[in-house]
């Protein structure tokens, strides 16, 4: 029954990101629409620590993801501004929403500032979900300010939930103390283990099949837990650590990408569900008012005060502190630290997760709806550029694909500038490499003898899977020890490539002779 529920949780999700895209709808908001749904037609689940854990794996996916995603090249001219928003931005919007709560809905002023820390942030799953889907390229290089910020400001609203959290306990604390521990563990094991990382991807072969994509998993892991038990903030941590790995060029790089995108997904969807599973509808009605009137107020007040007055010295222009404003959608983050707080078993007089909850919804509603609008309305929208080239996995998510070959000494081609060259097909000369220096190829570019160079063409896929047959040759092959042009294949095969035990890949060519455990790849014309 249970594993029907999850078939049918995932096939709606499914739908409900088709829906997301032709409405504007962040898909995340209906994933969470989809619990309270279960959670009213009676399905029961009001396990805190389990939803707990499964939001703490969740967000350590979704924030390593969101920091290796990152185009640093593209983000670094705005980082400054993004740092102060993730950090400064936050503590502002969540002192100003604490008093807020405690001056006009009478909070007690410790569980008012906890309350404020905890949506303090904003949520880069949404943010980032609705530039890409409404393919939303924003002025300003603002897409890459509000990525940094929406993936690097949640490590702040922790530290600062902890601290209220830990005040409310009763528990004797330093802050300046924490909040130094906190960040400078995290940046420098974010960092390091990075480090080490590509050092034991040098010193050793980690490149089979999914290998490599669990190995960054415990990287992931690694940092998150060695940071946690030195007293660092993990989230911070594994942001850091996202951002330096994807901010290499690696040969895995593709199939992480796609790794992590199917699986930061799931758990996006799986997290977004049981938080609206573990709701109760009675609840939400009754947190409705002090939530949505919260929300407005951080949607009026306390975000624009903090972007307004933080970017004054950055000399923004108005209608990019507008869109800034808009753009603080609240969400993941949020619920998550909620729940924690929940299991804290700290004293309460209100309904955090519930109160919460509507905040988060709402604001994922109004404002996530808002944006496309506001985008082109107050002029934001660049329609000249794709968002998506503020994002690391671009050019991994593109048709384009990448193959190199050298310029032997009987080479055609030699000496003769590009703008000469006769090219039949649709590719294009993408880079040059000439005695270890790059060279960008041009017109009057002229090749010379081994000059590498690398051409780019759409890629192409097999949709049969029928005519590209892989062979491994053993000792007792009848090709083995064989050269290729002794080898007897009918007229419909061809043998397209050569993959040595080593990983290396060789053209095939008459006078190569294939050896054991040596791979083939061959091409079979299929009759119909």
């Amino acid at each position: 029954m249970n594993l029907l529920l999850i078939t049918l949780v995932l096939f709606l999700a499914i739908i409900a990101t088709k829906f997301s895209n032709k409405s504007g709808l962040p898909a995340l908001l209906l994933f969470l629409g989809l619990g309270v749904v279960f959670s009213a037609l009676g399905v029961e689940f009001n396990d805190y620590k389990i939803a707990n854990n499964i939001a703490t794996i969740s967000l350590m996916i979704i924030m390593f993801y969101g920091g290796f995603g990152t185009n640093w090249t593209m983000a670094k001219p705005k980082a400054k501004e993004a740092i102060v928003l993730s950090t400064f931005g936050v503590i502002i919007t969540a002192i100003i929403t604490g008093f807020f709560c405690h001056y006009i809905l009478k909070f007690r002023i410790l569980e008012a500032m906890l309350l404020g820390s905890i949506v303090g942030s904003t949520d880069f799953a949404s943010v980032s979900n609705i530039l890409i889907s409404k393919k939303l390229n924003l002025k300003y290089k603002t897409a890459s300010l509000l990525e940094l910020e929406s993936g690097s400001n949640d490590p702040t609203a922790y530290t600062m939930t902890m601290i209220f959290l830990s005040l409310m306990l009763g528990e004797e604390i330093a802050i300046p103390l924490l909040v130094l521990k906190q960040v400078v563990i995290a940046i420098v094991l974010g960092f390091f283990i990075g480090y080490i990382f590509f050092i034991i991807t040098e010193k050793f072969s980690i490149d089979q099949d999914g290998i490599f994509s669990v190995f960054i998993a415990t990287a992931m892991i690694g940092t998150y837990a060695l940071t946690s038990y030195f007293d660092g903030n993990g989230y911070l941590s594994i942001y850091i650590l996202g951002i330096y790995i994807g901010n290499h060029e690696f040969r895995q790089k593709r199939d992480v990408i796609f790794f992590y995108d199917g699986l930061s997904s799931i758990f996006q969807i799986a997290m977004f569900f049981l938080l609206g599973l573990l709701s109760d509808v009675g609840a939400i009605l009754k947190a409705l008012p002090q939530g949505l009137f919260i929300m407005i107020f951080m949607f009026l007040i306390a975000r624009p005060i903090a972007v307004f007055g933080l970017m004054q010295p950055f000399k923004l222009k108005k209608n990019q502190l507008i869109l800034l404003s808009i753009a603080g959608l609240r969400g993941a983050a949020a619920i998550a630290f909620a729940i924690m707080v929940i299991n804290s078993h700290v004293y309460l007089s209100s309904d955090m997760y519930h109160i919460v909850f509507v905040i988060c919804i709402f604001s994922l509603l109004i404002q996530g709806s808002i944006l496309p609008f506001a985008t082109r309305k107050l002029n934001m929208f660049d329609p000249t550029d794709s968002v998506l080239r503020t994002f690391n996995y671009y050019s991994a998510k593109t048709n384009l694909e990448f193959i190199q070959t050298k310029v032997s000494k009987n080479s055609p081609w030699i000496n003769n500038k590009i703008s000469e060259i006769q090219i039949a097909f649709n590719v294009i000369i993408a880079k040059i490499e000439r005695e270890g220096k790059s060279i960008v190829p041009r017109g009057d570019t002229v090749l010379k003898e081994n000059d590498l160079i690398v051409l780019g063409g759409e890629a192409y896929f097999d949709k049969t899977g029928e005519k590209l047959l892989d062979i491994k040759i053993s000792d007792n092959h009848k090709w083995a020890n064989k050269k290729l042009k002794d080898i007897e294949i009918p007229d419909n095969e061809l043998i397209i490539m050569i993959q040595k035990p080593s990983g290396k890949l060789i053209i095939p060519r008459g006078d190569i002779i294939l050896k054991q455990n040596d791979r083939i790849v061959l091409s079979r014309q299929v009759n119909k």
